[in-house]
């Protein structure tokens, strides 16, 4: 019995279950209150009685020292008896009228002798035959007299039924009304819950399986209080959070397959070339020493085309996963020395490129990998003797200052479109769109220079405009290791 009505209170709404609650409680409270005024009433009422018995019986007191009787010091349904005490024994005087001693008058005679050995006047509560409940009192009216009045309780008992009563009626109507309304106040407190439970609900039904799926249901309403106001913001953010990961994780998987489809088509090209190099050599023509050498050079050719894009792709999974295993070998370094062994290269590799340094330190030295630092100088070298006309002058430039050592490479040439800026660091990303390797490489140079750059905790930005284009990388100066040689910090 008792599950059942724990598994059907458990089916109620949390507003009907909290209006039970309440009831309860009230119901308690009520319960509480309603015995302490009964009792109160109760012991009110007892003492008033008390105090008018004994008003009553000095005057009558004084009546049967006076005349010997109680004649016109009675009240209606009132009992008296007179007793004279004679060896400590009660004995009944014969009352003046038969209506002013009740059929037994054990309970009298009982609280007389106890008056009699009393030093205080005497008060017991009976239940007469046929008269109802009584209270009883007995005082000494002079040595060996004795008189013991008795008044009615009915008018106590009636006063106290009626206050039951009007409690019981009361309370229950206030208990009704407080189970009622409040039910329809919590409902509409706990709106708010049910508006967000059905935007949830609105939630599951969305295929979230899709890439391009988005949440565009939010919590909306204003009222409920700060508490509810505090849950439904907690709800958006966490929808909002939820909706960010969707688009994050469409990006991720739009990049994923565009990475795929870059790669396949990078080494597709070189990868035909190397079939179509390796099928001459089944004809004889191909047998002859300078052809066989012409091709042979054309096959490792493209075969260290592949190799390098494979390199590339190797070095930024490897950066990818630079939690885990780092590509890194950082030690002691001196960028300038770096940026002028780079600035050699680039001379001799581009002599037609005319390429100014400008370094303020004579030295600066850095914590960092030489290997992969020096390899993003050359790719952002390269990139700027690339993408310029023959011709465009180059200035490499190295400062220190505000903690981080900053190498800005700028060239004079026709600039990159807005639209581009933002995509230049993106894999595979070519601003040519006939993806020329004579003219952009494999798309993988700036995308490798970004990734290690920022695995030594640094920025690679890029600004552009007509006639001048400066990427500008930024490396922390470390944990007081790096000092440049010139005092500068």
């Amino acid at each position: 019995m008792i599950r059942r009505f724990r598994q059907a209170y458990g089916r109620l709404r949390l507003g009907t279950r909290l209006a039970l609650g309440l009831g309860v409680l009230a119901l308690l409270v009520f319960g509480v209150v309603g015995t302490a005024l009964t009792t109160y009433m109760r012991d009110y009422l007892s003492a008033q009685l008390n105090e008018q018995l004994q008003i009553a019986q000095v005057a009558q007191s004084k009546g049967i020292q006076d005349n010997g009787s109680l004649a016109g010091k009675k009240y209606y349904r009132w009992y008296y008896a007179v007793y004279d005490v004679k060896d400590g024994v009660p004995e009944l005087r014969t009352p003046e009228d038969p209506t002013d001693l009740p059929k037994d008058v054990d309970d009298f005679t009982a609280v007389a002798k106890e008056q009699t050995t009393a030093s205080t006047e005497v008060l017991s509560t009976e239940h007469l035959e046929g008269a109802g409940d009584y209270r009883l009192r007995a005082c000494e009216v002079e040595p060996g007299v004795v008189l013991v009045s008795a008044a009615p309780m009915d008018g106590i008992e009636d006063t106290v039924e009626q206050l039951i009563t009007i409690q019981v009626v009361v309370f229950g109507l206030a208990l009704l009304a407080l189970v009622l309304f409040g039910r329809k106040v919590l409902r509409n407190g706990l709106k708010p819950l049910s508006d967000m439970a059905h935007t949830a609900h609105g939630i599951s039904s969305h295929n979230l399986t899709d890439p391009e799926a988005r949440l565009p249901l939010r919590a909306d309403g204003r009222d409920g209080g700060p508490e509810v106001e505090e849950l439904r913001t907690a709800f958006n953010t966490m929808l909002e959070h939820i909706d960010d990961s969707l688009a994050v994780r469409a990006e991720a998987e739009q990049r994923l397959r565009r990475f795929v489809a870059d790669a396949s088509h990078e080494l597709r090209t070189p990868l035909m070339s190397v079939r179509g190099y390796a099928d001459l050599f089944q004809y004889a023509a191909a047998n002859a020493p300078e052809e066989r050498d012409k091709h042979l050079a054309r096959l490792r050719a493209e075969a260290a085309r592949m190799g390098v894009l494979l390199d590339d792709l190797l070095l930024l999974a490897r950066l990818d996963a630079a939690e885990v295993e780092t590509p890194l070998r950082p030690k002691d370094t001196d960028l300038v020395g770096l940026v002028h062994e780079a600035a050699d290269a680039f001379r001799a590799a581009h002599p037609d490129r005319p390429l100014m340094l400008t370094d303020r330190p004579e030295g600066l030295t850095l914590r960092l990998d030489p290997h992969r630092i020096r390899q993003v100088l050359d790719n952002l070298l390269t990139n700027a003797a690339v993408h310029t006309p023959p011709g465009t002058p180059v200035t490499v430039a190295v400062t220190a200052a505000a903690g981080r050592a900053v190498v800005r490479v700028t060239d004079a040439g026709p600039g990159i479109p807005p639209a581009d800026r933002e995509k230049v660091f993106d894999r595979f990303y070519r601003i040519d769109k006939a993806r020329s390797r004579d003219r952009g490489g494999s798309g993988l140079g700036l995308a490798v220079a970004h990734s290690l750059v920022r695995a030594h905790g640094g920025t690679v930005e890029v600004s552009s405009e007509p006639g001048r284009t400066v990427f500008t990388v930024a490396l922390p100066l470390g944990r007081g290791g790096a000092v440049a040689r010139n005092g500068e910090p």
